[in-house]
C-alpha cells in the first residue's frame, strides 16, 4: 500500500474547510487542496487575515494560519485539483428536496452526482473517493454506478467517512474525536482503500478510535447518530411543556435523570428547539428511507421528533404573543442570537428564523443582535422560508452591532442562542432603556431568572412555571 500524498476536497463549507485544515496541520507531508466553485468563499478562505475566514469556529483561524500556503490550499481550479489528487473527499451540500418525489424529506443528491461526473471526466489515475457529506444509505451505489460507467477506464474505490462534528467545538472534535468511522468494500482493493484513509487519521488519532465497517453501515450510522441526539432534545422539550403546567422545573428534572448512568446528561438541555444543517435533514431522510421500504411505524416514530421540534418553536413564539397581551403588532422585540447555537456563525435551520417568521406574520418589529452573524445572512434566512416577498423580509427586521442598542426601546427580549456573553451584560442598563413592563423570554435557559426578576424584569423560561 502506498501512503496518500495528495488530497482534494470538493466543498469549502462548514465540514470541508475545518476538516481539511486539521488534516493539513496534522499531516504536513500531505498536500491538501480544498476546491469550491464559489469564488467569494475561496477568496475568504485565502484572506491574509485568517480571522476573516468564512467559517467561525474557536481555534480554526490558528489552524488555517499554520497550514495555509505550506500544504493547505484553497482554489477554484477544481479540475486540476481532482486530477492531481490520490484521494478525493466529497463535502458538498445535500439539502432536503424541495421538488418532485421525496419533496420535503428525501435528500437532493444533484450536487453529489455532479461531483461524481466531474471526477469521472477529468481523472486519469486511480482514485479513492471519500463520502464526507451527510448522505442517505446506499449513496455509494450512485457514485459507483457513475464512476464505473462514465470514467476513462480509471479505477475508483468508494469510502464512507461521515463527520460527527458539533459546530462550536469542531476543531476540538477533529483533534480528539470519540471515534472516526470509515466504511468501504470488503474486497482486497476496498480494504486497501480503507487502510489508506486509516493511515491518514492515524497520524494523530489512536487506531483503536478508528472504526471500520462496510460502506452501508457507515452511511446509516451517521443518520442514526443524529436522529438519536435530536430525539433526546425533542424528548426533554416535550417534558418542558409538562413542567410548565405542573410547577416542576425542567432543569431539576434534567439533572435528576441525567445522573442516571444509563441515560447520561448530554443533550438534555431544554430550549426553543434544535437547528443546524444535520438534525432535521437527517431525520427526514431516515423517515423517507423507512417509508420507501414500507416501514410505516418506523417512519412515524422518527417523524414525531421533527413534529415535536416544530411545536416547540411555534409554542415559544406564541407564548411571546400571549404575554404581550395577545398582540405584537408594531411592538419591538429584541432577538439575542440568530445562529443555531453558540460559537458558530452557522444559521441553517436556526430556531430564530422560525420564531422571527411567526412574529413578523403578527406584524412585530424584530431587532436582531448576534456577535458572529452578518445582517445579510439574517435577511437571506428569512428569504429562504419563502413566506413573503424577498423585499418584504427586510421590513420589520433590523440588525445591530451593539446588543444594548438592539434592546433599547423594546417591549421584550427573546434569547435564541446560548452565547456566553449574554450572561455578562449590564442587565440593569438594558432594563432602564426598555418599555415597561420589561419582559424576557429565555429560549435557552442561560440567564439567571432570579437576578433579572430582582431588577424588575418579567422572565419566562423554558420548562419553568412562571
Amino acid at each position: 500500500m502506498t501512503s496518500v500524498k495528495s488530497i482534494c476536497c470538493i466543498g469549502a463549507g462548514y465540514v470541508g474547510g475545518p476538516t481539511m485544515a486539521v488534516i493539513a496541520k496534522k499531516c504536513p507531508h500531505i498536500k491538501v487542496t480544498v476546491v469550491d466553485m464559489n469564488e467569494a468563499r475561496i477568496a475568504a478562505w485565502n484572506d491574509p487575515d485568517t480571522e476573516n475566514i468564512p467559517v467561525y469556529e474557536p481555534g480554526l483561524s490558528d489552524v488555517v494560519a499554520e497550514a495555509r500556503g505550506r500544504n493547505l490550499f484553497f482554489s477554484t481550479e477544481v479540475d486540476d485539483a481532482i486530477r492531481d489528487a490520490e484521494m478525493i473527499f466529497i463535502s458538498v451540500n445535500t439539502p432536503t428536496k424541495t421538488y418532485g418525489s421525496g419533496k420535503g424529506m428525501g435528500a437532493d443528491l444533484k450536487y453529489i452526482e455532479l461531483c461524481a461526473r466531474q471526477i469521472a471526466r477529468v481523472s486519469t489515475t486511480d482514485k479513492i473517493i471519500v463520502e464526507k457529506s451527510t448522505l442517505p444509505v446506499r449513496t455509494a451505489e450512485v457514485l459507483r454506478d457513475i464512476l464505473q460507467n462514465v470514467g476513462n477506464g480509471v479505477k475508483f474505490q468508494i469510502l464512507s467517512n461521515p463527520e460527527f462534528l458539533a459546530e462550536g467545538t469542531a476543531v476540538e472534535d477533529l483533534f480528539s474525536p470519540d471515534r472516526v468511522l470509515i466504511g468501504g468494500d470488503y474486497t482486497d482493493e476496498g480494504l486497501k482503500a480503507i487502510e489508506s484513509l486509516v493511515e491518514v487519521y492515524a497520524n494523530w488519532i489512536p487506531r483503536e478510535r478508528i472504526l471500520t465497517t462496510n460502506v452501508w453501515s457507515s452511511e446509516l450510522s451517521k443518520l442514526v447518530a443524529n436522529a438519536f441526539l435530536a430525539q433526546r432534545i425533542s424528548s426533554i422539550n416535550a417534558i418542558s411543556e409538562l413542567c410548565e403546567k405542573t410547577e416542576a422545573d425542567i432543569n431539576e428534572v434534567a439533572r435528576a435523570i441525567g445522573t442516571d448512568s444509563r441515560i447520561g446528561s448530554k443533550f438534555l438541555k431544554a430550549s426553543v428547539g434544535f437547528g443546524g444543517s444535520c438534525f432535521q435533514k437527517d431525520i427526514l431522510n431516515l423517515v423517507y428511507i423507512s417509508r420507501s421500504f414500507g416501514l410505516k411505524e418506523v417512519a412515524d416514530y422518527w417523524e414525531q421528533v421533527i413534529i415535536m421540534n416544530d411545536h416547540q418553536k411555534r409554542r415559544f413564539a406564541l407564548n411571546i404573543v400571549r404575554n404581550l397581551y395577545n398582540t405584537v403588532s408594531g411592538k419591538k422585540i429584541a432577538f439575542l442570537g440568530w445562529a443555531f447555537k453558540k460559537d458558530t456563525n452557522d444559521t441553517r435551520e436556526s430556531a430564530a428564523i422560525y420564531v422571527a417568521d411567526l412574529l413578523l406574520n403578527e406584524q412585530a418589529v424584530v431587532k436582531v443582535y448576534d456577535p458572529k452573524v452578518e445582517p445579510k445572512q439574517v435577511y437571506a434566512d428569512l428569504d429562504y422560508l419563502e413566506t413573503r416577498q424577498p423585499a418584504a423580509n427586510a421590513n420589520g427586521v433590523a440588525c445591530y452591532e451593539d446588543p444594548y442598542e438592539a434592546c433599547k426601546d423594546t417591549h421584550a427580549i427573546a434569547v435564541l442562542t446560548e452565547w456566553d456573553e449574554f450572561k455578562t451584560y449590564d442587565w440593569q442598563r438594558i432594563y432602564d432603556n426598555m418599555l415597561k413592563p420589561a419582559k424576557i423570554f429565555d429560549g435557552r435557559n442561560i440567564l439567571n431568572a432570579a437576578e433579572l426578576k430582582a431588577i424588575g424584569f418579567q422572565v419566562r423560561s423554558i420548562g419553568v412555571t412562571n
